[in-house]
């Protein structure tokens, strides 16, 4: 596998932030204006926009479908270290859920490309990893112009759309990708990032995670801090994979409304990673939208039920075994051959939506899916080419044209929009903050430079 991929971009992060900070204060304020192979059986007919009813078409051509997370970014560090050279994603790749000719039939007008990296990776190792996904986010953009154009603002990602190109955003999975810094937060906004996700499966120092043992019983001072920062920003605060009391937190904190990039209703399917009714509840004072996601676990309480029983035989293997994994690996493979893995549905995603309606309104939906985030998606949900199999499952089921369209991206484009006019109004009256960890929470910040 050859290494210059990686050291290009590294050299082109690093460049992107000293370009940055020679911008003057103006400009500056304008910019702010891991996955198995997939089956594409069964999905090429759906390749071509074509191959879908003219309601479909008319709809998703009229409001961009915005979806609020996609993992390619780090499916192709874990593939190629990044080499579009090996998967070039202007042809079929099936190795993925996502390249363009699927995006383009799957009638996508703006995606939140997610730079994730692992909770594992602490303080410096985060924070550059997370630059380095960034700069496979803004090198799309460069190798594929026609297709991809980064935006930064509501009004950019309509324009784009607009134009027949797929716009662009940067959407952070994890706190830990800010090394508990300030300064590193505004950074990363001003490379692109416009949702940052509080948590990711750990608790971070500042913010309890949903999978994780509670330490702070939400959010702490500092983490306040970081909502607050957000907000003045225009950076989205993304509360999936929090825990109930953090997402309860940034609630009573924020001055915008929140997101969901990828979450599901949890009275359909009882995993922390769902929102609970008392919070889909609060959404309408809030003004926020549960981008309803596709991962079959978080979808389907039979899919979930196995990922726990899964989960459960590992750490039976784990007590047997000890650190030999091949053996792990291998009565892992048998348990599976033993209890075959159910398959979530598309009708159950239609019905994670029918419930955040029930309790939110329709005025808080969207669309997240995390493809290449996970091993498969849902029957009938198997690709970025499917989304319009979905708006036809919502017409079947009575949604009107202007339901659909709110679901698709009115509603999130109307949360951006709110995001940035309280930018705008916070930063008339305030600079960016200053405040640390210490001052804030009283302690030193152990994962500053804890690496992986």
């Amino acid at each position: 596998m050859r290494r210059l991929p990686c050291v290009r971009f590294l050299g082109f992060a690093l460049g992107l932030i000293v370009a940055i900070a020679g911008l003057s204060g103006a400009t500056r304020q304008a910019m702010g204006g891991g996955p198995a192979a997939t089956q594409v059986a069964g999905a090429a007919a759906a390749a071509e926009p074509a191959a879908w009813p003219e309601r479909v078409q008319r709809v998703m051509r009229a409001v961009p479908l915005i979806d609020g997370h996609n993992d390619l970014p780090w499916a192709m560090r874990d593939a190629a270290r990044y080499d579009l050279d090996r998967f070039d994603i202007a042809r079929a790749q099936p190795r993925f859920h996502t390249d363009i000719p699927r995006l383009r039939g799957g009638l996508i007008g703006a995606q939140f490309w997610s730079v994730y990296v692992p909770a594992s990776f602490q303080g410096d190792a985060a924070v550059t990893a997370t630059l380095e996904q960034i700069a496979f986010v803004h090198e799309l953009s460069r190798r594929y112009p026609e297709t991809f154009t980064l935006a930064s603002t509501a009004a950019d990602l309509v324009r784009i759309a607009s134009a027949g190109r797929i716009a662009s955003l940067i959407g952070m999975e994890g706190g830990h990708s800010i090394g508990a810094s300030l300064p590193a937060l505004h950074a990363m906004y001003r490379l692109g990032t416009r949702y940052m996700t509080l948590t990711h499966s750990a608790n971070v120092p500042w913010a309890d995670s949903g999978t994780d043992t509670a330490r702070h019983a939400g959010l702490t001072p500092f983490g306040e801090a970081v909502v607050r920062e957000m907000n003045w920003l225009g950076m989205l605060v993304d509360l999936s994979h929090v825990s109930p009391e953090t997402m309860e937190d940034a609630l009573r904190v924020t001055a915008a409304p929140v997101i969901f990039s990828h979450s599901a209703a949890r009275a359909l399917c009882d995993v922390p990673r769902n929102v609970p009714d008392a919070v889909l509840q609060q959404l309408p004072r809030n003004g926020g939208v549960v981008m309803v996601t596709f991962v079959p676990g978080f979808v389907s309480p039979e899919v979930a039920r196995s990922w726990s029983e899964q989960e459960a035989e590992e750490a039976r293997l784990r007590t047997r075994h000890g650190d030999d994994r091949a053996a792990i690996e291998a009565g892992v493979k048998a348990w599976l051959a033993a209890h075959p893995r159910p398959k979530a549905s598309l009708a159950q995603v239609a019905d994670h939506i029918d419930h955040v309606r029930k309790m939110a309104g329709i005025d808080h939906l969207g669309i997240g899916s995390d493809f290449d985030g996970i091993d498969e998606g849902p029957a009938g949900l198997e690709d970025v080419g499917r989304f319009p199999a979905l708006v036809q499952e919502l017409f079947r089921r009575g949604y009107s044209d202007a339901d659909v369209s709110k679901i698709l991206g009115g509603n999130l484009l109307r949360v951006m929009r709110e995001a940035e006019r309280v930018a705008s109004r916070l930063q008339g009256q305030r600079g960016p903050s200053s405040a640390t960890i210490e001052q804030l929470d009283g302690v030193r910040d152990e994962h500053r430079r804890r690496e992986p």
